[in-house]
């Protein structure tokens, strides 16, 4: 049944693929926690594809269901909030079958998601350990080089950010950005008061995720 999903998955995201026109979605969770927060960035983020890019990225972002069957038309989703997180089994299954599938998920801590994310990572995978990317990893070496890393757009517990991946067969199909908050960086500069350079810093690292993950799907 599971390889069953996963290839139903593959082909629904290759047909997006195809079509010409990118499509991401934000991921609406259960528990309480906003998942609904920073509602200017993925239009900024997308915007910004297209600019740098040519990417023809459709900046109409919708929020998606976790267990709803819509994410598989979607080959890059976006997960964000402050607070708690809880997956149901079968969103939590309908989740896996996406990935495994060939979809992508990133998910940016926006300060306080860390401690009820991470259990539910390792419930989505029991069997794969969240591993740091090292500085080396293609991810920052896409258009823009980033060689220390993920930058450091808001301090929170002025900690070094990180950047944590689930890796399936060689792919890397969950990255967890921690310590950084790239989703405030894109959103419009006078939300948070961002620098116009950390507003560059952000748009460039999520140009970065966003074509290290297309890539796998054609995005020339």
């Amino acid at each position: 049944m599971k390889l069953i999903l996963s290839i139903v998955a593959f082909c629904i995201l290759s047909s997006v693929y195809g079509q010409g026109l990118y499509r991401i979605a934000a991921l609406k969770y259960g528990g309480g926690g906003d998942y609904y927060a920073n509602p200017t960035a993925l239009p900024n983020l997308a915007k910004f594809a297209n600019s740098q890019l040519n990417a023809q990225m459709d900046i109409e972002i919708p929020f998606i269901d976790v267990g709803s069957p819509q994410i598989f038309s979607y080959p890059f989703i976006h997960m964000t909030g402050h607070g708690n997180v809880v997956f149901s089994t079968s969103e939590r299954e309908n989740l896996r079958s996406y990935l495994l599938g060939g979809g992508f998920l990133h998910i940016d801590d926006n300060y306080g998601m860390d401690e009820f994310v991470r259990p539910e990572i390792k419930k989505l995978f029991p069997n794969y350990d969240l591993v740091e990317l090292p500085f080396n990893h293609p991810i920052f070496h896409q258009k823009y080089t980033f060689n220390n890393g993920l930058p450091k757009i808001h301090e929170h517990d002025n900690e070094r950010p990180q950047a944590f991946g689930i890796i399936i067969d060689g792919r890397l199909s969950l990255l967890y950005t921690y310590e950084t908050d790239l989703g405030n960086g894109w959103e419009d500069v006078s939300v948070h008061n961002t620098t116009p350079e950390k507003h560059q810093d952000a748009l460039k690292m999520g140009l970065n995720i966003l074509q290290f993950a297309l890539l796998q799907g054609g995005l020339e």
